[in-house]
């Protein structure tokens, strides 16, 4: 608090001796005294040098204590001062009219100066109550900002960090889940290298053998025939028989077997090319699953596919047959990498089998002719794409958001693992920079478009997409350690 003699009283009257009288006794009070004798002069006497507090008359020449009051108040500088009239008028109305302006207090004439002392004390006392008291404010409202900035600092750092710990742990989320799709195409990968390489060993060790027989049987039929054409020239040139050759033939029922053994041979070369072209088609699938793009013919792939599922699609007790309907159009070879194409036909037209088989048994009557449509078509100039429709039941809308998301099956559990297609899904998308879409409506079947580039972009051949598809050992086209039997034609000796 501000000591009494820093404190400046001014004084403004128009009469000496009330100047003299106030200014002795406010000296003598330890007040430091300065004085004015109009209202314009007190003014410009402020504006330089502000008093602590200001003693006002009202009834002086120019302009009078009221004006000056007012002035005073409307000034920023100088509105916080406390002014104390100094009157004659004893009238109620002056009084509230002073007080009204701005005024703290009022001192009548003629003075008592004890009483006048007292009023400038309490007055310069409540204005160093009231500077401290705005000072300590200040310095609230200082600290309160600082608070608040310093709260909101706290609170931008617990953001970023919260978004931190977020994002870590988002991050993390994800590199999980990429591990366990890792883990899982791995695991998956491994059984189809497995079964790749167990399929290829078996073909090719069928093949030999098969391959020697069929190669044959064109000799088998011949010679035979021969033998017929030599036993019916005996029969026309010896037409009396011995009674021994006579019963040998009743017994053999030799007119019998002069009728069936070439259609027994017909069949059995029918049959060995049945199963050279299964042989063919089990290679087909399972070649060709090595680390670079070979450049193939999509329709081979599609229809090694149709061979192995072939079983799936004949008619079983109480269902037609699955017919399936083939479009190709004029496709150029495609570079591509053709296991992982056969993979991706392989799951597509699966599910479309499962799709029509639940349907023939929950719905009989809705599908009464089940069919696959197989479209195949050149996009624009460097791209083909491949349709695979069924006429089932289709799939929900709610199901296709989630159609090829990892681990998401609609199968019962043990009926399916939930990868096929997202697999797929990521072999045409990733390892092959096309896509792979789903077209459905409920009651109109499924329809699964590829689209995939003729010539792939450099960009898929990055050792990234590579490895994250081709890094397992699923080349599925080894030889086997047995090299099987080999090729044995007889010659024709002519």
């Amino acid at each position: 608090m501000q000591t009494p003699e820093t404190n400046l009283i001014l004084i403004v009257d128009d009469t000496p001796t009330n100047l003299e009288v106030l200014s002795e006794a406010l000296t003598d009070a330890g007040f430091e005294v300065a004085v004015a004798t109009s209202g314009e002069s007190a003014i410009e006497q402020i504006e330089y040098d502000p008093p602590y507090l200001i003693l006002l008359d009202i009834m002086m020449p120019g302009i009078d204590g009221f004006e000056t009051c007012y002035r005073l108040k409307q000034n920023p500088q100088t509105k916080d001062i406390p002014v104390i009239f100094m009157t004659a008028l004893s009238d109620t109305v002056d009084k509230v009219k002073g007080l009204s302006l701005g005024a703290v207090d009022y001192i009548t004439k003629p003075f008592q100066q004890a009483e006048v002392l007292a009023r400038v004390q309490i007055h310069v006392n409540l204005r160093n109550l009231n500077l401290a008291l705005a000072e300590k404010n200040l310095r609230l409202e200082q600290e309160i900002k600082e608070r608040a900035i310093a709260e909101a600092a706290l609170q931008q750092l617990t953001h970023n960090l919260e978004q931190r710990v977020l994002e870590r742990t988002q991050k993390l989320a994800d590199a999980l889940c990429t591990l366990e799709k890792a883990q899982i195409q791995l695991v998956q990968s491994e059984k189809l290298a497995t079964l790749g390489q167990l399929v290829a060993g078996i073909a090719h060790e069928i093949n030999n053998p098969v391959n020697f027989i069929h190669a044959n049987l064109y000799y088998v039929s011949r010679y035979t025939q021969n033998l017929l054409e030599l036993l019916k020239l005996y029969q026309n040139q010896l037409p009396k028989a011995t009674p021994e050759i006579l019963a040998k033939s009743k017994e053999i029922d030799l007119q019998y077997l002069l009728e069936d053994l070439p259609k027994i041979l017909s069949s059995m070369e029918v049959g060995t090319e049945r199963i050279c072209d299964i042989i063919k088609s089990l290679r087909s699938f399972s070649r060709h699953d090595e680390a670079e793009v070979k450049v193939v013919d999509v329709h081979e792939g599609i229809e090694s596919t149709l061979m192995i599922l072939r079983r799936h699609l004949e008619a079983k007790p109480g269902q037609p047959k699955i017919q399936v309907f083939k479009e190709y159009g004029n496709l150029p070879k495609v570079e591509c990498y053709p296991g992982k194409m056969n993979q991706v036909f392989m799951n597509v037209l699966s599910n479309a089998i499962d799709a029509l088989t639940e349907a023939m048994d929950n719905y009989p009557s809705y599908v009464r002719s089940p069919m696959i449509r197989i479209m195949t078509e050149v996009l624009g100039s460097d791209r083909i794409a491949i349709r695979i429709a069924d006429n089932g039941l289709g799939i929900p809308e709610n199901i296709q958001k989630r159609i090829f998301d990892p681990f998401f099956t609609t199968k019962p559990a043990g009926k399916g693992t939930g990868l096929g297609m997202s697999i797929s899904h990521q072999i045409i998308t990733e390892l092959h920079c096309g896509s792979l879409q789903c077209i459905s409506q409920p009651g109109k079947g499924a329809e699964f478009v590829v689209e995939i580039p003729i010539q792939q972009p450099q960009l898929c051949h990055t050792g990234v997409v590579k490895q994250k598809f081709l890094s397992s050992p699923t080349q599925l086209d080894r030889k086997p350690a047995y090299q099987g039997l080999p090729i044995m034609v007889k010659a024709d000796q002519k």
